[in-house]
């Protein structure tokens, strides 16, 4: 299966270096490119990316405020910020936003591949540092209520729990053994009884759960 990704970024050269090194991957396509936040919005639905990478400074707009405006309109839409700025200081405002991953532009062409791969597959990708800082914020805010967790079946939880550490879909279900589907049926399931509509609050939401609840 070949995943379609649409580019953001007002640099050319950057662009065209993105463009080469998502082409190189046989699983990754890139669908659509945009310079500026505007034009993002007006081609991303034509262009039916599963992920859009995006640079956290762009022209007319930032990647964070694109994002917000990208999940407005499309909440399972997934996103990835790279920026050459430091990850701790804009990655949990990503995530905020509704991203699901934050990558440095100066890290190597194989570590940029496995974030858009963990994004596509619905995880976080963040340094564990920024991960933790991310998941202490929630618990500062306060925390989730367990009520509606409590009233998920054995099954279910199971499945919430391993997304909370981080598996993906293909290794919960082969930790369960269960089909690719079946645990993407739990997933739909939990969503609706924790009234959670995007794939980011699931991810969010079981992380820290998790973090909360994991000994």
């Amino acid at each position: 299966m070949t995943h379609r990704i649409f580019l953001v970024e007002d640099h050319p050269i950057t662009r065209e270096g993105l463009r080469s090194l998502i082409r190189s991957a046989p699983d990754l396509e890139v669908v659509g490119e945009a310079s500026s936040g505007p034009d993002a919005i007006n081609l991303i639905g034509s262009a039916k990316p599963d992920l859009v990478l995006a640079d956290i400074s762009i022209d007319g707009s930032d990647g964070i405020e694109l994002t917000k405006q990208l999940k407005s309109i499309e909440p399972d839409l997934k996103v990835l910020i790279v920026s050459a700025y430091p990850e701790r200081v804009y990655a949990e405002r990503a995530v905020r936003a509704g991203a699901l991953g934050y990558v440095a532009k100066q890290e190597a062409s194989g570590v940029l591949l496995d974030a858009i791969r963990t994004v596509l597959d619905g995880r976080l990708h963040l340094s564990d540092e920024v991960r933790d800082r991310v998941v202490g914020s929630y618990l500062a805010a306060g925390s989730p209520s367990d009520s509606a967790v409590s009233d998920l079946t054995d099954r279910e939880l199971e499945v919430f729990r391993y997304f909370g550490q981080g598996l993906t879909t293909s290794q919960v279900a082969e930790a369960m053994m269960l089909s690719p589907k079946t645990v993407e049926t739990h997933r739909v399931h939990i969503k609706q009884k924790l009234g959670l509509s995007t794939t980011n609050e699931f991810v969010q939401r079981a992380t820290l759960w998790t973090a909360q609840n994991e000994v």
